[in-house]
């Protein structure tokens, strides 16, 4: 199908000729492999799982599906911690199954685009293990490593006030070398050094292994946090109350952002291979536009987050904030002329791996009326103008996990991060623990992460332990 400002007969936006690309024509449908099909029966989703399922979703409709990480990792945050990025992850197969997924695909008119997880890797990964090892190791600087902060009792401190996006500080301390390596999420997940020329060479190589094969483009994780700002300074303080601070501003839009991501665009041009971007913290129109629009040689597309932010509260994500549906409708009109007026282009979407499901969400929804409340969803996000993005279980208008399951049941390492983080805090404050709870129940992964059903008489009271 043809969607959007490009379905016009001649093709042609208001501030001049749209180039046509087969991305702006496409739907996209996300696979988020562990919770999607399992093939052998071990209880864990798999790649032969998703190849059996090809035809269902040729027939949905489905032009492109996103594969989320198959690669190597210790699943310490579910794929996002790559330990090899030439290498299948035992449970979801082998090389040999990729190769038949994207066979399959193609052969049905079909593309894969798959997961670049760049900005950090698993600490399990050779090149950290190789870093860690001393301070002398040629791929010590392959990650960013910053001597302490020493107070003036002598006590050992952070290098700067960073939080972790997971909660706590941003850097861990390692004990052999006596330095702190950054990590913007789990521990166990150390952020590259992009300033490195080495490192860059690397990510070029990987992204050329897996086109070579065949694959059609990349969903790239958090890019846009691949270029800090030098020096490493403080955080403003936002929430005085806490001891690290929200750092967006020296992750967000680094200084070199743009120079890298025309890097990563002439290996994708070698291959007609298509790109969109994960990058949160960025919702200036001018600062995306300069890293979307047509003659900037970048990404193709970015994920806007206003709307799966917009019941974010001051305290991040499982603070609560009021939304109205003039605020909806002005995010959308922002973006919707925006891109139309800037020769740029819009990737929509409402659910995805990291978001909760969004008939539960974003609508007082009911068993008896989840139908309506899924297509009225449907209705609002594919008239738009953009590349569609939809979510394993979206089109069966899969809701949240019950409420009355206890926190036990959620599994996810940002649940688990800040649920336990939150506990010392509201100690004794059964209203503000409550309030808490609520928020999971509403926002976390592991919402987005259950299993697909196979019914479109979907239940609405699935049990616990079914994962």
């Amino acid at each position: 199908m043809t969607v959007g400002p490009s379905a016009s007969p001649k093709g042609v936006f208001a501030n001049g000729p749209q180039r046509r690309s087969w991305w702006k024509e496409a739907s996209v449908y996300q696979i988020y492999p562990a919770s999607f099909c399992d093939a052998n029966g071990d209880g864990f989703g798999d790649i032969p799982g998703v190849v059996s399922k090809l035809d269902y979703l040729k027939a949905l409709g489905v032009d492109v599906v996103w594969l989320c990480p198959v690669y190597e990792s210790p699943q310490v945050d579910m794929g996002y911690d790559i330990s090899d990025y030439r290498s299948i992850h035992g449970p979801y197969g082998s090389m040999d199954d990729v190769e038949t997924l994207i066979d399959g695909l193609h052969q049905r008119g079909m593309k894969l685009i798959m997961d670049l997880v760049v900005n950090h890797t698993s600490d399990q990964h050779e090149w950290f293990q190789e870093s860690k090892s001393s301070k002398d190791n040629p791929k010590r600087d392959w990650y960013v490593w910053k001597r302490p902060r020493i107070d003036d009792q002598g006590n050992r401190h952070p290098p700067n006030n960073w939080a972790s996006i997971f909660g706590g500080s941003a850097w861990s301390y390692d004990e052999h070398t006596g330095e702190y390596y950054l990590r913007l999420f789990a521990r166990e997940q150390p952020d590259l050094n992009w300033e490195n020329p080495a490192v860059v060479r690397e990510v070029h190589d990987v992204m050329d292994f897996w086109l070579s094969k065949g694959v059609d483009g990349f969903r790239m994780d958090v890019i846009n946090l691949i270029s800090k700002t030098p020096g490493f300074p403080d955080a403003p303080i936002t929430i005085p109350h806490d001891e690290f601070q929200p750092a967006h501003i020296h992750y967000a839009y680094g200084p070199r952002l743009h120079e890298l991501l025309r890097g990563l665009r002439r290996i994708l041009d070698k291959y007609d291979a298509f790109s969109v971007g994960e990058m949160p913290w960025v919702d200036d129109e001018r600062d995306v536009i300069r890293a979307v629009a047509a003659d900037r040689m970048e990404l193709n597309m970015i994920f806007q987050m206003d709307i799966v932010s917009i019941d974010y509260g001051p305290e991040g994500k499982f603070s609560p904030n009021p939304w109205t549906l003039p605020s909806l409708k002005a995010i959308v009109e922002k973006w919707q002329t925006y891109m139309y007026n800037n020769n740029g282009w819009n990737a929509l979407f409402l659910e995805n791996h990291d978001q909760s499901r969004s008939v539960s969400r974003f609508t007082p929804h009911r068993p008896t009326s989840r139908k309506y409340a899924a297509t009225m969803l449907a209705t609002f996000i594919g008239l738009q103008a953009g590349t569609l993005f939809i979510y394993q279980g979206q089109e069966l208008g899969m809701a949240n996990l019950p409420e009355s399951w206890p926190t036990e049941e959620y599994k996810d390492v940002e649940t688990q991060t800040l649920y336990q983080l939150t506990l010392d805090k509201l100690a004794g404050d059964d209203v503000a623990m409550n309030q808490l709870l609520g928020e999971i129940r509403l926002k976390a992964r592991d919402h987005s992460r259950s299993p697909v059903q196979v019914r479109t008489n979907v239940t609405e009271n699935p049990q616990p332990g079914h994962r």
